[in-house]
């Protein structure tokens, strides 16, 4: 080995290094509960080394990507940091995607091997048949359902004899992931991340987020979305933090889960926190044991803000605001201000710099709607194979979120719409979040979406989707007429409809782009 290599082999912190280090610090710990398998720290960092091992006999080397297609499971946490080992680039999948949207990913981040649950596996075939091309393709038995022929079992990578320390050369400012934005208003584009990006957005998780080592974790949200994987996961792995992860955010599960492990900290999306207050289990199952709450994803209505205060007193409340771009944390709203600043996304994190800005890139005085930017070394490095939108979004020298925000006189941030979502209706400026904040303080409103629609006369028209509670007889004239007494006529909506879901995507966020489609002609005439 050379000396140079030698240097940076000594001096390391990428992804890779991370469970090494906390199985040295930990070894019996318990670090990974899923479903009846558990691991120590020890046996976790054993089982990245054999299938880094594996991964290598079969010809995976650093820069190649590496697509993971599966639901929550072992499999997922152990050949993510195995790849973080040979310098790979992990390629999470969302596993709501269709054929041809999984082929797309597959084609544009040049995948050299697909690794997918076996309920995918034929979802999985039918991408690769549109791309008219084959490769490597392991089956996890996660779903109990049979692998396809063509697929080799993943057992081939997790059992290697060799569980020797793998090390190789690889950089902290090398490639290691691509999160796929989440596709909510267009094409999904692949965010390139590296370990240094990612070390630095846990340092920021771990000391705003005040998490310590003595919790107990339930991961519950989807690991191929980096909310639940990097804000979270990752950083309690850092941490020494024991893990319980579930497939599935199911709420029912998630609530027994919390009584039976004593779960002292858990993030979901507003969504799932709104779905266990819900649930009829709420009051009867032990939660006394959270101590930490964390949301993001989306904003949090105030009012469950303030129902779970009242619910669970002893639960301290976090808001992570961010981006897929941020890794993805940007601003932290703390527990003590929860209440202080209703609506706000807080402050910027540690490693955070965030302005807000018009249209020719300039500060807005306090008070004043702009564009969110930011500067950290959590950003991404770029948009893989698009200079032209990686360009454009770091113009000037900040990062462009697409986020519309205001500051206060305390420096607070509050999110005001995506520029995307901001409804234009007869000349005025309408913010989807705030018409949706109103309508969810009916005392009979479980959820809603605001967005525009055209219209012949305002151009854009208002519109809201209502869920009712369970067991509410709301009707849209209703919800219209309190509108009507809650906001100004301009921000009323002019078409409310009842549903009984909203779709979301597998990250909790609501997509405005299908409900957009789905009433796009409401107000046609004739």
């Amino acid at each position: 080995m050379q000396t140079d290599q030698m240097i940076r082999r000594a001096r390391g912190q990428q992804l890779g290094d991370m469970l090494r280090r906390s199985a040295a610090r930990t070894p019996t710990k318990t670090a990974l509960v899923f479903r009846d398998h558990s691991d120590t720290f020890a046996d976790l960092d054993a089982a990245v080394n054999r299938a880094a091992h594996a991964l290598e006999a079969r010809g995976i080397a650093k820069g190649d990507r590496v697509a993971l297609f599966t639901h929550n499971n072992r499999a997922f946490v152990v050949l993510r940091y195995a790849l973080a080992r040979l310098g790979a680039v992990t390629t999470p999948v969302n596993f709501m995607l269709t054929a041809p949207d999984v082929a797309y990913i597959l084609t544009h981040s040049g995948a050299r091997m697909l690794i997918a649950e076996d309920a995918l596996c034929a979802t999985a075939d039918a991408a690769l048949a549109e791309m008219g091309q084959d490769m490597p393709k392991f089956a996890i038995p996660h779903a109990g359902v049979d692998a396809p022929q063509g697929w080799q079992p993943v057992a081939d990578l997790l059992e290697h004899d060799d569980a020797s320390e793998v090390w190789r050369d690889v950089d902290a400012d090398d490639p290691i992931q691509m999160m796929y934005t989440s596709g909510t208003e267009s094409r999904p584009k692949g965010a390139l991340q590296t370990s240094a990006a990612l070390y630095a957005q846990y340092s920021s998780c771990i000391i705003d987020g005040e998490m310590t080592e003595d919790a107990i974790s339930l991961h519950c949200l989807p690991l191929f979305h980096c909310a639940q994987l990097d804000c979270f996961l990752s950083p309690d792995l850092y941490l020494g933090v024991t893990s319980i992860v579930h497939d599935k955010a199911d709420p029912a599960e998630m609530l027994a889960a919390i009584e039976a492990h004593g779960v002292t900290k858990l993030f979901c999306p507003p969504t799932i926190w709104i779905a266990l207050l819900r649930h009829p289990d709420f009051d009867k199952r032990d939660l006394s044991s959270l101590n930490a709450g964390y949301y993001g994803a989306s904003i949090m209505p105030t009012a469950v803000i303030e129902e779970l205060s009242q619910c669970l007193p002893n639960m301290r409340l976090f808001n992570f605001y961010g981006q897929t771009e941020m890794a993805p944390l940007a601003t932290i709203l703390k527990p003590h201000d929860q209440l202080r600043k209703l609506g706000s996304a807080g402050r910027p994190a540690l490693n955070v710099e965030t302005r807000v800005v018009d249209d020719n890139d300039t500060p807005v005085p306090v008070g004043e709607v702009g564009e969110i930017v930011h500067r950290s070394p959590h950003l991404i490095t770029e948009y893989y194979n698009d200079p032209d939108k990686t360009s454009d979004a770091f113009r000037g020298g900040w990062f462009h979120s697409g986020d519309l925000g205001r500051f206060d006189e305390d420096g607070y941030l509050y999110v005001v719409d995506r520029k995307k979502d901001m409804i234009k209706t007869g000349g005025e400026n309408v913010a989807s979040r705030e018409v949706e904040e109103a309508i969810f303080r009916h005392p009979e409103v479980a959820e809603v979406a605001v967005f525009g629609v055209p219209h012949p006369k305002w151009i854009e028209a208002v519109t809201a989707v209502v869920v009712p509670k369970t067991g509410a007889t709301l009707t849209s004239d209703a919800v219209m007429a309190y509108c009507r007494d809650a906001l100004a006529h301009f921000k009323a909506p002019k078409h409310i409809e009842i549903a009984e879901s909203l779709p979301k995507n597998a990250s909790g966020k609501i997509l405005k782009r299908d409900l957009r489609q789905e009433y796009a002609k409401v107000f046609d005439e004739g």
